[in-house]
């Protein structure tokens, strides 16, 4: 089974969650780009981040991204505000420009995967595909 969302609606998603539209875009067949405007000496710049799903491990998704110095430190912010918000939990960083996404951490997606799962996130130029099973029974 699938589920594809836009790269819309996810932006949308984002932006009702933590009011700040992030831009994305297809980066390769498990690669998404984030677009992130900062503001720098009165100037506005438009930083890229590529996300890869590098692996899926139950309900633990393994993402690594590129972009520097400036992305590590820009990506452990965000991480640290995102920790006080509901579901931050789930967001663990590893070393070496990865994360941890513990999808079993939070009460919904917990819910959820008792029932499915998951096989693989990938991506094409209009969606990001999601691909799952129904859980046997035992």
């Amino acid at each position: 089974m699938e589920l594809r969302l836009t790269y819309t609606e996810i932006s949308d998603l984002i932006e009702k969650k933590a009011g700040r539209a992030l831009p994305i875009m297809y980066g390769g067949p498990h690669t998404v780009r984030i677009s992130y405007d900062v503001n720098v000496l009165f100037k506005s710049a438009s930083v890229g981040l590529d996300i890869t799903v590098d692996e899926i491990v139950g309900s633990d998704i393994y993402l690594s991204y590129s972009g520097g110095a400036g992305i590590d430190f820009m990506v452990k912010q965000a991480i640290n505000m995102a920790k006080s918000r509901p579901g931050g939990d789930m967001i663990e960083p590893l070393s070496g420009s990865r994360l941890l996404i513990a999808l079993s951490r939070t009460q919904q997606a917990g819910s959820l995967l008792e029932h499915i799962v998951l096989e693989d996130i990938s991506f094409d130029e209009q969606y990001a595909i999601v691909k799952f099973s129904p859980r046997q029974a035992l």
